[in-house]
């Protein structure tokens, strides 16, 4: 009778827990069990480590074999046990010694060749592992850079079955052909994006970086770009078409700072698990821009689908913008299950299979038409909505959804004199990422030693009484909050909002002035001078 273990990652959503793979050899007809709650994927795994072990040369033993995943408690699913598999029926078998087994981690596909073909999620199955106390962790090559991203693990890249054989008995290594990206061999690659799962994700590749100086006019709603980056409030574009709402929300990363290491990790670990990573690119670095078309369910936009969820798209824009564009053409349903992740920064999706937590602190971008002709109110008019169809479109985003979003501003069209005036030229990306970075570091200044980082995190009970605004500078929110204009969570983000006002103007604490300026970008209604004094 012959046994050995070797361990690999299970992943639940983004999480993984280390699973110990035990294979047992006894006599007897030769038979092939998996035990462990596998899933169909990982089921087909007994045919493809066969082939694999066999055309790698070695010969596979011809008795009982039964291999155990433990816990057994927990689901497990996809190709990324096969080479723990392989390697722990060899160790029963006495191709390798058992003992070199222990306390390796392994993460792999096997091909039927002997190949070791990457898999998704590879980053978080790492961290997973160190977490648990493994040092050691053999990947496929092509995810090597990526599970390196963690630290104080060494990690061991491998070709073929044959390689890692070679390593595990002090054997000579053999040789394998390089994967050619461009070539026959890109099929190595496959298995590491889904098609279609990078869809409307921008931020993570070398596409062209727009800049905030292409945006002619838009005064109003440039300012509260800015102000929008500086303190991660949430923010809602109106306006009729062509009036440059969707111009403005494609430019709003760009004014963000770039990832901490700690948020990068974050970031890459659940484009990895979507399968929405670029292959070669192993740490996404840029605050990331995923814009869901408004035909988007549910599932899709907070995470779902068959057997055990997978990140939507509001854990896609973790740490980055979630664009939602023509929202009141949005299912409100769909909308409206943008109000746990907003308030909470994580979305918790339960299953009949299990119940997977995922991140979701997103800076959202609505935008959406005055009414379906998207002409009510403008200049121009020729507006032919009924006044009940304006109501009822503009119903579709609901009043619980709108109390969340800091900044409400109308985009009016640009002038002629605004688009063609020679010379005519708005500050760029880099002028104003530079505020936002200087507003961000007050901020951080002042909150160090407590949970959070910006203004918009900071629970209104907290700066009501640790960082409360000057003498008499909540009067006129205070006002109507009376009156029924704001609500209790209003008065708080008005006055988040007003500190980071204070933190673009300078001010040690929120004036009168900046309290007036966040109430105008919250209502619409202009209240003095506030924001007479934004740059163009």
């Amino acid at each position: 009778m012959g046994f050995a273990r070797t361990c690999s990652v299970a992943l639940v959503g983004v999480e993984g827990v280390v699973v110990e793979v035990q294979a047992d050899l006894e006599p007897g007809l030769a038979t092939f069990t998996l035990v462990g709650l596998p899933d169909k994927s990982l089921v087909e795994s007994r045919d493809r480590v066969r082939a694999a072990v066999v055309n790698s040369g070695v010969d596979w033993p011809q008795k009982k074999l039964t291999v155990g995943l433990s816990p057994a408690s927990v689901p497990k699913s996809g190709s990324g046990f096969d080479l723990a598999v392989a390697c722990a029926v060899l160790g029963a078998a006495e191709r390798i010694d058992p003992r070199e087994l222990t306390g390796l981690v392994m993460i792999g596909e096997l091909g039927l060749d002997g190949r070791v073909r990457p898999v998704r999620g590879v980053l978080p199955a790492v961290l997973a592992a160190a977490d648990a106390g493994y040092r050691q962790v053999v990947v496929a090559e092509q995810t090597a850079s990526e599970a390196a991203l963690v630290p104080g693990v060494s990690v061991l890249g491998v070709r073929s079955l044959r390689q890692l054989v070679a390593v595990l008995t002090d054997a000579p290594v053999p040789e394998e052909e390089c994967p050619d990206e461009h070539g026959a061999d890109a099929t190595m690659l496959a298995g590491l994006t889904v098609p279609g799962a990078g869809g409307g994700i921008a931020g993570l590749g070398g596409e062209r970086r727009v800049d905030l100086a292409e945006v002619a006019g838009q005064r109003a709603a440039r300012r509260a770009l800015e102000v929008a980056a500086a303190g991660r409030h949430h923010v809602f574009f109106k306006g009729p078409p062509g009036a440059g709402k969707t111009m403005l929300a494609e430019r709003l990363p760009g004014l963000l700072p770039p990832l901490t290491p700690k948020e990068a990790l974050e970031v890459t670990a659940v484009h990895s698990v979507a399968g929405a990573l670029p292959p070669g690119q192993p740490l996404v670095e840029r605050p990331p821009y995923c814009a869901p078309h408004h035909s988007a369910t549910t599932a899709s936009l907070v995470g779902g689908g068959s057997g055990l969820p997978r990140p939507g798209a509001v854990s896609l824009a973790h740490h980055g913008v979630l664009f939602m564009d023509e929202a009141a053409e949005c299912s409100a349903r769909v909308l409206d299950a943008l109000r746990q992740p907003l308030e909470s920064g994580q979305v918790v999706v339960a299953r009949a299979q299990g119940m997977m937590r995922m991140p979701a602190r997103f800076l959202l971008v609505l935008a959406a038409n005055p009414c379906p002709c998207g002409r009510h109110g403008s200049r121009g008019g020729g507006c032919e909505c009924r006044p009940s169809s304006v109501r009822r479109y503009r119903a579709r985003l609901s009043g619980p959804l709108l109390d969340r979003v800091d900044l409400r501003v109308t985009v009016e069209p640009v002038t002629r004199s605004e688009l063609t005036a020679p010379g005519a030229r708005s500050e760029p990306t880099e002028t104003v990422a530079a505020r936002v970075r200087a507003a961000r570091e007050r901020a951080a200044a002042r909150y160090a030693g407590t949970p959070w980082h910006t203004n918009s995190e900071v629970p209104g009970h907290e700066l009501r009484t640790r960082w409360p605004g000057s003498p008499g500078a909540l009067g006129r929110a205070e006002e109507d909050m009376e009156r029924g204009l704001l609500t209790a969570r209003g008065l708080d983000r008005v006055l988040r909002v007003a500190w980071t006002l204070a933190d673009l103007a300078g001010h040690d604490r929120p004036t009168a002035e900046d309290v007036d300026g966040a109430l105008e970008l919250r209502t619409g209604v202009r209240r003095g001078a506030a924001l007479a004094g934004g740059r163009a």
